[in-house]
Order: structure tokens, then sequence, then C-alpha cells
């Protein structure tokens, strides 16, 4: 789960790791009462939405009077901003984050994520702020500080001022840099955290190390334990179909492609897909239905597969472990004539029962082609596909 950088700065204050003055507002009047509030003669208007690159999508405006204040919250609010992170389509700006200016002499990156292959907490740092930090360790990954955390210990006070030594940082950032580490290792392993990054992380004139920006992205899986960060979820920054595939419990995510997929196992579902890549086809979706597939949660997945717009037919490819397939199949007719679907559609079955599953969808009067081979599954709805195309 993604927050908005107002809610990341919000809890970064908690753990006292410092950041620019700030005021939240949603309506132009509120704008010079903002400026107001915060003092000083230079002010950032900031877009809060859940992508990056807002910068260069016109989502930070630098402001030197009240008035330009207030035509940049004009020009934001209600607008649907598009950045290099964004579909065409952009993301909807409601609320605006403006904040004082400041005096910035240098630019820091700094974050955390799970390494997988390390198995470990990573902090990752760089002089490099304020740039791509994937662009930096591509082009110049010898400015890219890696320091992997034991997962049975903890990170010491020994380990910030190791990182901050090689920011070259002096004493007085280094007493600021480690506070603001291991405030940010705390919020990582307290709030069940998969990345959190401040880009950049900035040094004043006035010797203060402020993070200019925060993004905090939460495992979705553990916020049951987090009841205030799951209050902080922003449903008007999701897709709408992707919003109702987590009301079902169903794994969606949309893609431009004319094959529909819908599959149980994340695992399965990438094979999937690759294999349809592989034999000339395009994936409109990733579509995992999970282990305990139900009749209604079929019919949802069919539903949600339906709204794309491009997709010619769909290739259903279900390992019946936990439940028969025999079972699914009875499930996959009942959705077929819930939802109406008159899509060509390729269904591949493999586990317990499979011969029975596929003999029932074969005997049905709907558009169901059977296989029980995944490879020869993917060529018949490449097929099928293309010969709805022409």
């Amino acid at each position: 789960m993604h927050i908005h950088e107002y809610q990341a700065k919000t809890l970064f204050n908690q753990f006292d790791i410092q950041t620019p003055k700030g005021v939240l507002i949603s309506t132009v009047e509120q704008s010079s009462e903002a400026c107001s509030e915060l003092g000083g003669s230079v002010w950032v208007v900031k877009a809060q939405v859940h992508a990056g690159g807002r910068g260069k999508g016109g989502g930070v405006i630098l402001c030197r009077s009240m008035a330009e204040v207030e035509s940049a919250s004009e020009k934001l609010l209600g607008l649907q901003l598009v950045t290099p992170q964004t579909d065409a389509k952009g993301l909807p700006v409601s609320q605006l984050l403006i904040e004082a200016g400041q005096n910035i002499e240098r630019e820091l990156y700094l974050g955390l994520l799970i390494d997988r292959q390390t198995q470990k907490i990573t902090v990752l740092a760089s002089v490099e702020g304020g740039m791509d930090i994937e662009k930096v360790a591509s082009e110049t990954p010898d400015k890219i500080i890696k320091f992997g955390v034991d997962p049975l210990g903890s990170l010491s006070v020994q380990d910030c001022t190791l990182v901050a030594e090689k920011l070259g940082l002096n004493a007085d950032l280094t007493q600021q840099f480690n506070t603001t580490l291991l405030g940010l290792y705390e919020i990582f392993t307290q709030k069940d955290v998969s990345l959190i990054e401040i880009n950049p992380l900035i040094v004043t004139t006035e010797n203060q190390l402020l993070a200019l920006d925060g993004k905090i992205d939460f495992d979705d899986n553990a916020l049951y334990r987090h009841e205030d960060i799951a209050k902080l979820r922003d449903i008007s920054q999701e897709d709408k179909k992707e919003q109702l595939a987590s009301e079902h419990q169903l794994n969606y995510i949309s893609l431009n492609g004319t094959i529909g997929c819908m599959v149980n196992g994340a695992g399965l579902a990438m094979a999937t897909m690759d294999l349809i890549e592989h034999f000339g086809g395009s994936p409109a979706n990733f579509l995992d239905v999970g282990g305990g597939t139900t009749a209604n949660r079929v019919a949802k997945a069919f539903e949600l597969i339906q709204t794309e717009a491009n997709v010619k037919g769909i290739l259903v490819n279900i390992f019946g472990g936990i439940v028969r397939c025999d079972l699914i199949a009875q499930g996959i007719l009942q959705a077929i004539e819930t939802v109406g679907l008159t899509l060509p559609i390729v269904v591949r079955l493999e586990g317990t029962n499979a011969p029975e599953g596929l003999n029932l969808l074969d005997k049905s009067e709907f558009n169901i082609h059977v296989e029980s081979d995944l490879t020869k599954a993917a060529i018949k709805i490449v097929t099928l596909t293309k010969e709805t195309s022409e």
C-alpha cells in the first residue's frame, strides 16, 4: 500500500525525522492562509499523488509570491496529473502540500528496502540525491552506498555513522543523520514496510538535515496488524479494477494486451503470460484468483477481464491442488452464465479431478475450448484471438 508524501512526513516526525514546515490544503482559498502560517517569501506547492516524477509532470511548483501560490493551487487542484510513473490518464490531485522554501546546499538520497538476494534489510544512500536512484545505480554504481542489516540484529549508531562518513557529512550533520536513519529503520521494522526513501534528503546552508520528500510502501499482507496505517489508504489513487479485485481477494493488474488471463498462483500466472508472449500473443492482465477458488470469485474475475475493451479472448489456467478441478469447472460454467460472457475461452485444468472438469466444460453449450497441456492452450488462445481480430 502506498501513502502520500504528507502522510509519510507525518510519520517521519513521529520518529524524530526532520522535515520542512508544511501545510496541507484542499481548496484554492486556503493557499494564502497557508503562506501566512508558514511565513517567508518563497514556497513550494506540491501535488499529492501516489507517483514519483511529480516535478517532471509539473506537479511541483516553486512560487515567490502569494499570488503565484494561489495560481499554482488553482492549476493543480482537480488536475489529472501525468508523470513518468503514471499511465496516460494520470492521477487525480485533490490535495496540495505547501512548504516553506529551503536554502539547499546539498541533495542526498537515503532509503531502506528488503534485498531478497541477501535476505536483509538494506540501507541505500547516495550523494546523488534528487535523481532517479535506478539511473544512478546503472550509470554510476560507485556512488551508491549499500549496507545490509543482520536480520538477527539491528541497525546501530556505529552503522549509521559509517554511512554518514561515506556521504561526507560533518560532525553536526552526522548526529542528525544518525537520528534520521535510525528513525527510518524503526518505521521500517515496526510498521512492516517494504520500501522507504527520502529523495532528496537535503543539507541546508543553516547546517540542517531535512527530508524534502518522503515515500513509504507498506506490505499489504501485514496491514491487519496496523489499523493506523490502513486508515491512510487513498482509494482515489488506485485503479478501479484493481480496487474491486482486492475486495474479492483477487490479485489483478491491468495490461495492454488482447488475451485475458485467469490463473491460480502468482508464479503460474507469470509463466502463463510468458507463454502467451512466446507464441505471439499479448496478455491483457495479470490475474491470480488464489488457491481457494470459488464460483463467485471466478465470476468476479471474468467480470474484471470483460471490462478491458481490448480483450479478444480469455485463457483460464488452473492447477487444482487445494480445490477439485470438477468443482472449478462448475464454477466456470456458472460464472460464464452469470456474467454473460461471449468471448472465446480456452481452459486448461491440471490436478485433482482434472479429466472430469475438462469433460464437463467440453460438453457445455458455451464457446469453451479445453486443453490439458498448457503449451497447447497458449497456442490455441493466441490463434483464436488473432482470428477474432481479423
